[in-house]
């Protein structure tokens, strides 16, 4: 018999290469989210480590960066090497609603100057 093993990042971006169905994709995103959550502290940042695979999609993978980014700050860790390019140029609004657009927009962060276009 297996032990429950929580999902890492890396599994993470496996799951959702496997489904082009959005619905799919953000309920595997909040069973991450939620197992996550009921980890240790240690466990929870041994989760984020290891640079996760493609999922195929540019607005998926920079979302994976920003979550772990999010994670990593939370726990007073510096996000990855590899999320740094992760980036999308063009906004991605997941959400339904104007009004979620909106406050996406003004909670958003400001690009670094390294990382803005030229």
């Amino acid at each position: 018999m297996a032990s429950y093993q929580p999902m890492t990042v890396a599994d993470l971006a496996v799951h959702l290469a496997q489904t082009s169905d959005a619905k799919t994709r953000w309920k595997i995103f909040w069973e991450f989210l939620e197992e996550c959550r009921w980890e240790s502290p240690d466990t929870q940042t041994a989760l984020l480590l290891g640079e996760p695979p493609s999922v195929g999609d540019e607005r998926w993978d920079a979302l994976l960066a920003a979550l772990v980014e999010h994670l990593a700050a939370k726990h007073d860790l510096a996000p990855p090497d590899w999320a740094d390019p992760r980036v999308l140029w063009q906004p991605w609004f997941p959400a339904e609603l104007r009004v979620q657009r909106a406050d996406a927009l003004v909670h958003a962060p400001a690009l670094s100057a390294s990382t803005a276009c030229t």
